[in-house]
């Protein structure tokens, strides 16, 4: 099959190619962007334009190259080629320029388990040379904003998930940075600690705040301002999440029987239908738009194995994206 996904999605980027990279409208613009260890090219020719203000989101599996593509940015990694302007200044050479206006969170807690919540965050003042007076109103104010202030002198190692990405997320934004990169920082809590994790980073985005986040939750993708999806380090789809979702290339079915499993044998055993998946009692379809009528041909084919359905046309979801993407990046590797 020959899909028209990519093609599509290049239209979604607002003419990204033609800008000028040290364009003060971004925090980050990077071009050509790779890095290779030995035989494995783990980031392939990133293009990145990440406006200032804004939460913009690497969407990708494991592997996919997105702790690569965020350490190269922040510095803690030297391109094998191409490169990139972060807050106006060149990555790869400018490193030490920008560690004190970029804040990091990894994706495993990273602070110290034997200090106190207190002293982790007097301990990254430290670090970031805060100012005397400036510092003890800075931490005060984040205690209490991110509901830490019962939890002061408590040790870290001894919080719960949700407590350490609070903490974690205050150390980094301790010193009011202009940019934020987060690797996977919500993979070990629970969905209410998400939920009031992502508002924290709408907070900070509208205070002016540009925000890099990579994540594989769905959910997640669909908040950020601007999405990019990574697969096998090449980025193979970017623009917002509603233009994403209006340029898969796909027909999207829902189907119902009486009995999804032999509905979605029979339909994989099609070539021409790109994807099936089950959803509890119906099935999600993905059918490429140079078939010109794809309910018929899901229709034939459960025909033909006697099997009677109900066949309905349904909007992308980000997963749809996502599925679209990786199978069209599957077919030009």
């Amino acid at each position: 099959m020959a899909f028209q996904f990519r093609s599509r999605c290049r239209a979604a980027v607002i003419h990204g190619e033609s800008r000028n990279a040290m364009n003060n409208e971004f925090a980050i613009s990077a071009r050509g962007l790779s890095k290779s260890f030995g035989d494995l090219t783990a980031v392939r020719g990133l293009d990145l334009d990440l406006p200032r203000a804004q939460i913009y989101g690497f969407l990708g599996p494991n592997g996919s190259g997105k702790t690569t593509a965020i350490r190269m940015l922040c510095g803690l990694l030297k391109p094998t080629s191409g490169g990139a302007q972060v807050l106006g200044l060149s990555v790869p050479g400018s490193s030490d320029a920008l560690k004190p206006r970029i804040g990091y969170m990894t994706q495993k807690f990273s602070l110290y388990g034997d200090l106190t919540v207190l002293e982790n965050m007097q301990f990254i003042a430290d670090i970031y040379a805060l100012r005397r007076q400036q510092r003890k109103s800075r931490i005060d104010f984040l205690l209490d904003d991110y509901n830490l202030s019962e939890k002061a002198s408590q040790l870290a190692g001894t919080m719960s998930g949700g407590q350490k990405q609070r903490l974690a997320l205050a150390c980094a934004v301790l010193h009011q940075p202009e940019l934020l990169l987060l690797d996977e920082p919500t993979s070990a809590v629970d969905p209410r600690n998400r939920r009031d994790f992502w508002s924290k980073l709408f907070e900070l985005a509208d205070a002016g705040t540009a925000i890099l986040v990579s994540t594989h939750y769905m959910d997640e993708a669909e908040r950020c301002h601007r999405l990019a999806i990574l697969d096998h380090g090449v980025k193979v789809a970017d623009g917002t999440p509603a233009q994403l979702q209006a340029s898969t290339g796909m027909t999207v079915l829902e189907i119902h029987a009486q009995s999804p499993r032999e509905a979605q044998i029979a339909l994989l055993a099609n070539t021409a239908i790109a994807s099936v998946t089950q959803l509890g009692i119906r099935l999600r379809v993905l059918v490429s738009d140079s078939h010109k009528d794809a309910a018929a041909l899901v229709a034939s084919t459960l025909h033909e194995h006697g099997i009677q359905s109900e066949i309905t046309k349904a909007d992308a979801s980000l997963e749809d994206v996502f599925v679209a993407s990786t199978l069209q990046s599957a077919e030009e590797r």
